[in-house]
C-alpha cells in the first residue's frame, strides 16, 4: 500500500478547497461575542486554542514497509472542564480542520451544559484500505503519541468519523499499559464489556430526532407524512432513517459516498439497512430511483438532515433548498455564506451544537459511569439524554428569540456565553 493509496477525499461533489471550516468557527464565535459585548482580550482568550500537538505516526504495514502518517490533538479551550471531542480517521484531513472541530466542540459541550471543554484528534488516513492489524498499529502508535494530552481529568477522546467502539478500546488499552493502571474513563464510546454505557450508541440520532421533534411543534408543523432527505448513511444517518419514519415521516431520498436514491412514496429502512449490509452502499437500491447526489438538497421536502461531511450546504445549494427546515446532523455542513441565503428564503436550522450533541451528551453520562464505577441503566440513560436535550433546545429557542437572531446565532451566543463566564471566574493566571 502506498501514501497515495493511503488519502482520502470528501466525496466527488463537495469542493473542501472552497470552504474553511477554522474561519466559519471562528467567525461564528466572533459574532456571538459582539452580540455579548464581550471585550477584546476575553474574545482572543476563547477563539484561541490552548494547546495544538501534531505527531508523526510511523505504522509498519502488513508487506513490512513503513509509512509515516501525520496526527493531530487539539485542546480549545478547557475552562468548563476536561477536553471533549472524538477522533476521526480521515485521509486529506489537516490541523485547521481539527482546530475547527475543537472550538465546535467547546461550543457544543456549553450549549448542552455538561462540564467538559473542547476538544478533536485524528489521523489524515483512509481506514478503508487498511487490514485489521493495520489499523489497530495506527491506532496504538496514535495514542501512544498523543499520551501526554490524555486523561479523565483532562482530555477524553470518543469515535468519530471512522473510528468506532474498537478504536476506543485499543487507546485505553494503550493508555492503561502506559499508565500501569485500569483508566476505562480516558474514552468513551467504548463497548459494554469494558466499561461502555447503554444507550450511548444511537445517541447522536436520537438526539436529532428529538430537535426535529422540538422545531416541528415550535413552528406549528406536522410530523406524520412530512417527506425528509438524508446525506449520509453511517452511523448518524443510518438510524434516522427508521427513527423518522417511526414517526410516520416519509424519508425521500438517502445519499452516501457512492451515490443517491429517491423513491417519493417514502424509503422502506429495513430494505434498504438489507441492501446496503449487502452492497455496502446505498447506490442501486431496487425500490428507489438513483439521482445525481448534487441534487438531493434540492428535492422538496418539509427537511433535510445533512449527517455526512462539513461544508456541503453552501450558498448556492442554500439557493435551490428544497427543504422547509434544516437539522444538522454533521458538524459544520453549512457554509458562513449560506446561513444568509437560508435566513432571506425563510429556513430554519437548527445548527450542529445543538441538534446533534446528543453523541457527547452521552459521553458525559459514559464519563461520569466509568468515575463512578457504576453503569446505569438504559432507561436512566435515555431518560437523562432526553431531558439534557430538551433542556438545551429550549434555552437555544429562548435565547434566539431574546436578541432577535438565528437559532444558530442563538445558540453560539448562549455556548460563548457560558465559556466567558466560566473563563472570568476563573481568572488569569499568573
Amino acid at each position: 500500500m502506498t501514501a497515495k493509496e493511503l488519502r482520502v477525499g470528501a466525496p466527488a461533489h463537495v469542493d473542501d478547497s472552497a470552504f474553511d471550516p477554522l474561519s466559519a468557527v471562528l467567525g461564528l464565535i466572533e459574532d456571538a461575542s459582539e452580540l455579548l459585548g464581550l471585550d477584546a482580550g476575553l474574545r482572543r482568550m476563547i477563539a484561541m486554542p490552548e494547546r495544538v500537538l501534531e505527531v508523526a505516526v510511523p505504522v509498519r504495514m502488513d508487506d513490512g514497509h513503513v509509512e509515516v502518517l501525520r496526527g493531530w490533538r487539539v485542546h480549545h479551550d478547557t475552562s468548563r472542564g476536561p477536553g471533549k471531542g472524538g477522533i476521526r480517521f480521515r485521509g486529506g484531513m489537516d490541523v485547521r480542520e481539527v482546530t475547527a472541530l475543537a472550538a465546535e466542540m467547546t461550543v457544543k459541550c456549553a450549549v448542552v451544559d455538561i462540564p467538559f471543554g473542547g476538544a478533536k484528534g485524528g489521523v489524515a488516513v483512509d481506514p478503508a484500505p487498511l487490514s485489521v492489524g493495520e489499523l489497530e498499529r495506527v491506532t496504538r502508535r496514535y495514542a501512544f503519541d498523543v499520551a501526554t494530552l490524555l486523561g479523565p481529568d483532562r482530555d477524553v477522546p470518543a469515535p468519530d468519523v471512522n473510528t468506532d467502539g474498537r478504536v476506543m478500546a485499543w487507546i485505553m488499552d494503550t493508555i492503561s499499559m502506559i499508565r500501569g493502571q485500569s483508566t476505562p474513563g480516558v474514552v468513551t464510546g467504548k463497548p459494554l464489556a469494558i466499561g461502555g454505557s447503554a444507550g450511548h450508541l444511537g445517541a447522536t440520532s436520537a438526539g436529532v430526532l428529538q430537535c426535529a421533534e422540538a422545531i416541528f411543534a415550535r413552528l406549528g408543523m406536522h410530523l406524520a407524512g412530512s417527506r425528509v432527505v438524508i446525506q449520509g448513511y453511517g452511523k448518524v444517518g443510518a438510524p434516522l432513517v427508521y427513527l423518522f419514519t417511526s414517526l410516520g415521516m416519509r424519508v425521500v431520498a438517502v445519499e452516501d459516498v457512492a451515490g443517491a436514491v429517491y423513491n417519493p412514496a417514502g424509503i422502506d429502512p429495513a430494505a434498504l439497512a438489507e441492501h446496503v449490509a449487502r452492497t455496502g452502499t446505498v447506490r442501486a437500491f431496487p425500490r428507489a430511483d438513483p439521482i445525481d447526489p448534487g441534487e438531493l438538497f434540492t428535492i422538496e421536502s418539509e427537511l433535510a438532515v445533512p449527517a455526512a461531511l462539513a461544508g456541503v450546504v453552501s450558498a448556492s445549494v442554500a439557493q435551490r433548498l428544497g427543504a422547509k427546515v434544516i437539522v444538522e446532523a454533521a458538524n459544520g455542513p453549512t457554509t458562513p455564506d449560506a446561513d444568509p441565503v437560508l435566513e432571506r428564503r425563510g429556513v430554519v436550522v437548527v445548527p450542529d451544537v445543538l441538534a446533534n450533541a446528543g453523541g457527547v451528551t452521552a459521553s458525559y453520562f459514559e464519563w461520569a459511569q466509568s468515575r463512578q464505577g457504576y453503569p446505569w441503566e438504559a432507561e436512566l440513560v435515555a431518560h437523562r439524554l432526553h431531558a439534557t436535550m430538551g433542556r438545551a433546545f429550549d434555552a437555544t429557542w429562548d435565547r434566539a428569540e431574546r436578541l432577535g437572531v438565528s437559532l444558530r446565532r442563538g445558540a453560539i451566543a448562549l455556548g460563548v456565553e457560558r465559556v466567558a463566564e466560566a473563563t472570568r471566574l476563573r481568572g488569569l493566571f499568573p
